[in-house]
């Protein structure tokens, strides 16, 4: 527990003049899910992630340049190794482990595993959160967007070229999903009217 000498007396221990910092609850929503974790002042959102399980939020470098620890706060990609965990209070936290949605890949997920993106995989979290990101506000990015904004991951194994391709081919799946209810909402609105002009006039051919 950190202390530090202060004269705030209204923390301060009573012979020692030290103010000492008090654990304290977070509330947050990770995954979709609300959590209530104890944290103390100084703790890191990347270490208080891992503490509860979520191991997809990998440690790198700890010093906010290779990504690995990549999460998505509101929908921002962020460093959890130089964010504490405080900071996060009443925020939305997305990782990893919340991006497919039940036993199902995320389209991201599959076409890194299709184009072979995937190697020694240290850094594949951090980059499919990356791009997540980038296509919640860009659907339809060029390369050099995807390049951008999977640059501060950094990787090893696949030369960038690879994660890159996925991206740009799970963009297209996006892009044909989001048409899909647009159609079939307008099917279905042409089909209710058609019911009920046949209820309103019955003697009306179809």
């Amino acid at each position: 527990m950190a202390a530090i000498r202060g004269e705030d007396s209204g923390l301060r221990t009573p012979h020692l003049g030290l103010m000492v910092m008090n654990d304290h609850q977070l509330d947050l929503m990770v995954n979709g899910e609300m959590k209530q974790w104890d944290i103390a002042p100084g703790d890191l959102l990347l270490d208080v992630l891992r503490r509860e399980g979520y191991f997809g939020v990998k440690r790198g470098c700890e010093t906010g340049e290779c990504g690995a620890c990549t999460v998505l706060v509101d929908g921002k990609p962020i460093n959890s190794c130089m964010m504490f965990a405080a900071q996060a209070e009443g925020r939305h936290v997305l990782t990893i482990e919340g991006v497919a949605p039940g036993d199902k890949l995320d389209p991201l997920q599959e076409a890194f595993l299709e184009y072979g993106a995937v190697q020694c995989g240290y850094c594949t979290p951090g980059m499919i959160l990356s791009a997540k990101a980038l296509l919640a506000e860009r659907p339809d990015p060029t390369e050099a967007e995807v390049r951008e904004a999977l640059a501060g991951n950094f990787c090893r194994c696949t030369g960038y070229l690879k994660p890159v391709e996925a991206v740009l081919a799970a963009a297209k799946v996006y892009r044909a999903h989001a048409a899909k209810p647009v159609k079939a909402k307008t099917s279905q609105k042409s089909k209710r009217k058609s019911q009920r002009s046949k209820v309103a006039n019955p003697s009306a051919r179809s």
